[in-house]
């Protein structure tokens, strides 16, 4: 009798020490998530010619984003939200940099997969300051600032691992020039250098892989979450989508009342909802900064062309409205993009009517991240303010608008935009003219589609901001790039 009661008594005594250490596990799984603020994980996703007006959340009535209208109104949603260039490359450079296209040495806004530059080593990317910083850093999609060939004696700094990023899955250049690759960073192949290999390569030819991109890159960010939850991370997600041409795998064709480019987005879209997803699984969602944007405004230009090396394109473009022109120009529509800021419990959700750039965003997430601020000059803001205040003070707002050699051809400041060169890929000036000597202006703000212009009305305000654009111009100038030293 009692030989059993003893057996029955370390029973009880193993069910005991058991159920501790099973509470104590789970007690240590919820402990081991930091807290929101400390380190906060921070997702970046940049679509390529993606307008403003391609989006629910913005109004347009058959394509539909659900999963990025939620960012939006959960989030922080700018409605005045610009990048520097209306070009691919150095709108790039500035997201990652906070610095203007001028500063970046390249001499044009879009650098094809046989330019001799590429980023340059010395500057300090989000990627390279987070990593600093304790952070995994990865990349999925699209780089656009180098390419490794012999013309540059295969630089390896041509690629996004030699600024910041630890893991790397993408193309080197847009998927429609001919030679495209999609190049993986795996430390095994040599393809095209030492550490890579390349996945598929004449893109346009390739139509199986240019279908695939969105969902490849959609795994492995999902796998980059899984990997790296126990740790902070940058994840970096640059889509294809939707420039043209306009692709959307098998699961997602005919999905969209707007044909192809809707199709498109609804798979953008979902890859948005399926790294939500990740992180509440992870259960990291609240300890998350996500940022959404795009590179520039619709590559208006074939609206109208029926007939090109992407076929029939008129359908295949999307919206700026209700913004003038589009990629290729600085009026608006070329600088204009959604710009969406979510960190469930801490950013303050609704439209935020003030204007903000992507310079900014480097050193907002240092100051929300703990991390260091380059060295070097920026031109960005902190606008952590406008995320986590109610009522915040405005800040001062000035923006110079980039040409095709990287060139100042319009500045806005407060509401105000002064023109001094007018440029459009559509061959038209709209009805104006515009130089440095004979500016127009517009209040951006009233006049979303700058149709009046207000110079004669406003001469002491043209004085101020031409003199402001020379003054920053020479600044610019005078400090050069890493390039000239």
């Amino acid at each position: 009798m009692s030989g059993s009661f003893l057996v029955g008594q370390s029973s009880h005594r193993l069910v005991y020490i058991w159920g501790c250490v099973l509470l104590a596990s789970v007690l240590l799984e919820f402990t081991v998530a930091r807290e929101a603020a400390d380190r906060p994980n921070v997702i970046v996703v940049y679509l390529d010619d993606a307008g403003y007006g391609d989006f629910s959340h913005n109004g347009n009535p058959v394509i539909e984003t659900p999963e990025i209208a939620r960012l939006a109104y959960e989030g922080a949603n700018f409605t005045q939200f610009y990048v520097t260039s209306p070009a691919c490359s150095v709108s790039r450079y500035s997201l990652l940099t906070g610095r203007y296209p001028a500063r970046s040495g390249l001499g044009s806004w879009v650098i094809g997969p046989g330019a001799k530059k590429h980023i340059h080593p010395d500057e300090q990317t989000l990627a390279e300051i987070l990593k600093g910083h304790g952070y995994a850093t990865g990349m999925f999609g699209k780089w656009h600032l180098g390419n490794a060939h012999a013309g540059n004696q295969m630089a390896a700094s041509a690629f996004p691992p030699a600024h910041g990023f630890d893991r790397w899955v993408g193309t080197n250049v847009s998927h429609d020039y001919g030679n495209a690759k999609l190049i993986a960073y795996d430390g095994k192949g040599d393809d095209p250098i030492p550490g890579y290999t390349t996945m598929a390569k004449d893109l346009p030819s390739d139509i199986e892989a240019s279908e695939s991109l969105v969902g490849l890159y959609t795994r492995e960010v999902v796998k980059f979450i899984e990997d790296h939850k126990d740790e902070p991370f940058f994840a970096y997600v640059a889509h294809n989508q939707p420039h043209l041409g306009v692709f959307a795998s098998d699961a997602f064709k005919g999905k969209s009342r707007r044909g192809i480019l809707g199709d498109a987005m609804a798979e953008v879209d979902d890859s948005v909802g399926q790294i939500q997803k990740a992180l509440e699984r992870a259960g990291i969602i609240e300890n998350t900064i996500i940022i959404f944007s795009s590179d520039n405004g619709p590559w208006v230009r074939f609206r109208d062309m029926a007939e090109t090396k992407y076929g029939e394109a008129r359908m295949h473009v999307g919206y700026a409205m209700p913004f003038r022109d589009g990629k290729g120009s600085n009026w608006e529509g070329g600088h204009r993009v959604p710009g969406i800021f979510y960190w469930p419990g801490m950013i303050k959700s609704g439209n935020k009517l003030q204007p903000v750039s992507t310079l900014d965003i480097l050193p907002t997430i240092c100051s929300l991240t703990g991390a260091s601020l380059p060295s070097c000059t920026l031109d960005g803001r902190d606008v952590s303010r406008y995320l986590l205040e109610d009522q915040p003070e405005e800040l001062p707002f000035t923006l110079l608008y980039s040409g095709p050699r990287n060139e100042v051809n319009a500045i806005r400041s407060g509401s105000w935009k002064l023109h001094t060169r007018l440029i459009s890929q559509l061959g038209t000036k709209h009805g104006f003219e515009a130089t440095l000597e004979k500016p127009i202006l517009f209040n951006v703000e009233e006049d979303l589609s700058e149709r009046i212009d207000r110079a004669a009305e406003q001469p002491e305000r043209v004085m101020e901001l031409r003199a402001l654009r020379e003054k920053l111009v020479q600044q610019i100038q005078a400090e050069g790039s890493f390039w000239d030293r």
